[in-house]
């Protein structure tokens, strides 16, 4: 092989991509120059011609290699798992909103006034209000205080502090029980939650903790990879929120051990597909009887039996909320609350896209994302960008105004959520767990049964 080019790295492809103004980075094979990409530059070259791959336009294969590269594609159709059901989660399609909502920037004054004023009704005599409760665990002192950790990385242990602060102020944070980390990313909440629980005599087993990360993306640098041999369950599910029947995990029904979902962030519907996760049973399917459950004292003795009809005894609830924005009606699990105020679709929608009034400020915002995609549901990076041009409403209202209704809906949205809670038999509450200068989205949406706690909840 040639001698490597000036800016070519050694045993790298000497293709050089004009677009990135520099070489391809593949790895050759012995002898090669070019890597399999852009083999077809070899002189003398007599590999077949190379074609854009039918399952992933992004890369291309040797025609004559076609029906065996389709055997092994990343992108091929995969198995569903046993526990993917198509829109488990979803919420029923009947009455759901199918018209295209017009953006604010598109209404009237008139129009917006009359939002507004809607809004204020319906938020009056709310008693679901947010409540300052900064909290810590010990579990997180010593990489708080590590100096090789930046700003970026303070900033998200601090909140999973918080976080781990309020599962153990709910009697949440304990053994004995399958944490569900909803929209899970790396991992960091449930990497957290095991070292809090890592105790010597617990080294060694995990009989009675499991760690479930959902999440339907692939990623990259798994904190739970480096658990592997700590004797501790991590099991990680590839699968939509929207389509994940809990009931049917296996680890879940072979440990039978009660439930407590956490999240952080977790990104518009996805917060509504994850409580629906939870706490709503699936209908009963012909072919498939629902199993004959034991009760709660025979299962765990010393439980407070729980009214709750979901996959399992779900004992708690302890979730970060973000993005109102990227709601939407048909998963919303506060329709009926919205109902009961003279409010519909139509309303849920706008008040979705005044709620990143709260959050924006005056920056300038991109065009509204396409509907179809409402579960952006890891939220490792919180600089989540609103959907609504703030531009095209400032005559309307000053900034301190906008970010007021902003917060307005956001809170209408969240008592729903509350109300849900409340009909399924919990208690639940909202907090800022962690102070607006670490993150805008800062409220902690938390629930335990309500036969274990008296906390106010909203009034239906």
């Amino acid at each position: 092989m040639a001698a490597p080019l000036p800016g070519m790295l050694p045993g790298r492809c000497a293709f050089f991509v004009e677009k990135k103004k520099r070489f391809c980075k593949m790895i050759v094979g012995k002898g090669k120059t070019f890597c399999g990409e852009h083999a077809t530059m070899e002189e003398g070259s007599s590999s077949s011609r190379r074609i854009v791959c039918p399952l992933d336009p992004k890369h291309t294969v040797d025609e004559d290699k076609l029906d065996k590269h389709l055997k092994k594609c990343n992108s091929r159709q995969k198995p569903k798992p046993v526990y993917y059901v198509e829109n488990i989660n979803a919420g029923s399609a009947d009455g759901d909103e199918t018209l295209q909502q017009a953006c604010l920037c598109e209404r009237s004054r008139t129009q917006l006034q009359s939002l507004v004023d809607k809004l204020k009704t319906a938020a009056t005599g709310l008693q679901c209000d947010v409540e300052d409760s900064v909290l810590s665990h010990p579990a997180l002192q010593e990489e708080l205080n590590n100096p090789k950790n930046g700003d970026s990385a303070l900033k998200h242990l601090k909140q999973q502090s918080s976080i781990l602060g309020h599962l153990e102020a709910l009697g949440l944070l304990g053994r004995g029980r399958s944490f569900v980390e909803f929209g899970a990313g790396r991992g960091k909440l449930s990497h957290w939650i095991h070292e809090a629980l890592k105790t010597s005599e617990h080294l060694n087993t995990c009989d009675d903790l499991l760690l479930l990360l959902v999440e339907r993306c692939s990623t990259r640098f798994k904190v739970d990879g480096k658990h592997q041999d700590a004797g501790v369950e991590f099991e990680r599910l590839q699968v939509d929120i929207q389509h994940l029947d809990l009931s049917k995990v296996p680890q879940i029904k072979h440990k039978k051990l009660p439930l407590v979902g956490v999240g952080k962030h977790l990104c518009g519907a996805a917060t509504d597909l994850a409580l629906r996760c939870l706490l709503e049973t699936p209908e009963p399917r012909e072919t498939e009887p629902p199993p004959k459950r034991l009760k709660p004292s025979e299962e765990h003795p010393g439980l407070d039996p729980s009214p709750v009809q979901g996959p399992g005894l779900v004992q708690g609830v302890a979730v970060a909320l973000c993005c109102h924005h990227r709601c939407e009606w048909r998963h919303y699990v506060g329709q009926q609350f919205f109902l009961q105020r003279g409010l519909g679709a139509a309303e849920f929608s706008a008040f979705c896209r005044m709620s990143s009034w709260a959050t924006c400020g005056l920056r300038p915002t991109n065009q509204d994302r396409p509907p179809g995609d409402p579960t952006n549901q890891r939220g490792d990076d919180e600089e989540h960008e609103p959907t609504e041009e703030t531009d095209a409403v400032n005559g309307f209202l000053s900034a301190d105004e906008r970010q007021q209704v902003g917060r307005l809906c956001k809170l209408l949205i969240d008592c729903g959520r509350l109300h849900f809670l409340q009909n399924k038999g919990f208690n639940g509450k909202l907090t800022r767990y962690i102070s607006s200068d670490i993150t805008l989205e800062n409220v902690l949406l938390t629930a335990v049964p309500a036969s274990a706690s008296t906390s106010t909840s909203v009034s239906s």
